[in-house]
């Protein structure tokens, strides 16, 4: 059976690209004499997350920002890892960046990248929304580890199944999954924590239903609502690692054929539209909803 080994990291994200640099530079070396061939970090990892660890993007040092994604991607290339490294992406500077994650390969080169869709907001206004700060993305994104096809999103996407059911189809067997903590001005209110319990279920749920596992990672800055945790195709998490407290998860996800899969029998027919399953009759008595039972 085909596995693939990947270390989910987590660390406490600021707005101080130094202190993410170290971070992810030890994360690499520690999880690759660990064996693990995959490296995923959270969401702006290197970069900081606008609105939240600085201001805003006019507080980025991109000179910065470039050199440390190097180092990242020679550390890549020193341990022979792939590297999922959540950060920023400029455009230009009449258009704001997009929130994004690089997808680094073993030779230490950037292959691709995800940009966010979802972007959190809607006016654009607000300080602590992603539309005041980034660009939204329009791609899904994926690519093949020893033949095992892997996809990417970031945090706020989650919310949306389509996007899952999107991945799905393109076969992917490994959806990396890059959140921040939720926003500090909600989750200080200890009365009203509803990410704490949403977020590993709503990720058990997407991963239960197209039958892939997800590593799904988050910032340890405090108040962090949940810790980085691994899900099994049937929806089953098989490790989470503590909150406030950085570390490394390594889950040999393994693409076992026997792991129970729940829709399989009629996955694709709802897919198509069919939201059924067997054979509809046409008969009287299934088209009258007054009938009585006899």
């Amino acid at each position: 059976m085909k596995s693939l080994r990947v270390a989910t990291c987590q660390f406490a994200v600021d707005g101080q690209i130094e202190h993410n640099r170290r971070w992810v530079l030890k994360q690499i070396a520690e999880a690759a004499a660990r064996q693990a061939e995959v490296v995923h970090f959270s969401e702006c990892a290197l970069s900081g997350y606008a609105g939240v660890d600085m201001e805003g993007i006019a507080a980025l040092d991109w000179e910065a920002l470039v050199a440390a994604t190097q180092d990242v991607m020679a550390a890549a290339k020193e341990h022979k890892v792939w590297v999922l490294l959540g950060s920023t992406h400029r455009l230009d500077d009449q258009h704001k960046p997009h929130n994004c994650v690089y997808v680094i390969s073993p030779q230490g080169k950037i292959v691709n990248r995800y940009d966010k869709r979802f972007c959190t907001g809607a006016d654009g206004k607000s300080p602590t929304l992603d539309l005041c700060h980034y660009s939204p993305g329009d791609r899904f994104v994926t690519f093949k580890v020893r033949g095992i096809t892997c996809g990417i999103a970031i945090c706020y996407d989650y919310r949306f199944p389509e996007l899952f059911r999107g991945y799905h189809q393109l076969g992917v067997n490994v959806l990396f999954q890059s959140f921040h903590n939720a926003r500090k001005t909600v989750v200080a209110d200890p009365k009203y924590n509803i990410w704490k319990q949403i977020v590993p279920a709503t990720m058990q749920c997407r991963a239960a239903e197209n039958h892939f596992w997800v590593s799904a990672n988050n910032s340890t800055a405090r108040p962090s609502c949940w810790g980085s945790f691994a899900v099994r195709p049937d929806g089953l998490i098989v490790g989470q690692l503590q909150r406030h407290r950085p570390g490394i998860l390594v889950t040999d996800m393994t693409l076992d054929p026997a792991c129970f899969d729940a829709p399989a029998l009629w996955r694709q027919n709802a897919m198509s539209g069919r939201l059924h399953s067997g054979t509809p009759l046409n008969h009287p008595r299934s088209q009258d909803v007054t009938a009585l039972p006899g």
